[in-house]
């Protein structure tokens, strides 16, 4: 197997993910998983789509990711994870579709308007 290079994003974050055959181990920034993300729910996020196809410690993750916060960036992770699992065996689709883990989340934050304080709120009125 080849190196696979798939790419996830989440807000403002992207995670550019490289995926080999290895021993399970999944480095994030050049740093251990769990020295990156050190809050459980944030690992386990990131491994879900190995925990759903059954293929922990079976390929070695190396990730480059920037923008955002450390939650926006474990999901922009988990997506790409997902999208280079179906590369590996498409039998892998069927199970994480209907989880959720291959739909890109189009959430975005809203821009702030001129003439306001932020997004949707106004700034106070004085009707006198």
């Amino acid at each position: 197997m080849d190196v696979i290079h798939k790419i996830g994003r989440r807000k403002t974050a992207v995670a550019r993910v490289y995926m080999k055959e290895g021993s399970g181990k999944i480095t994030v920034n050049k740093r251990d998983l769990a020295n990156y993300f050190t809050t459980p729910t944030l690992q386990y996020k990131i491994k879900q789509p190995f925990a759903l196809s059954g293929t922990e410690d079976t390929y070695d993750i190396n990730v480059n990711v920037y923008g955002g916060g450390i939650t926006g960036q474990a999901e922009a992770i988990r997506l790409a994870i997902s999208r280079a699992l179906c590369e590996v065996d498409a039998e892998n689709r069927a199970i994480l579709k209907p989880e959720g883990l291959l739909t890109r989340d189009p959430r975005m934050v809203e821009r702030k308007k001129f003439g306001q304080k932020k997004a949707r709120k106004r700034f106070q009125f004085s009707k006198r």
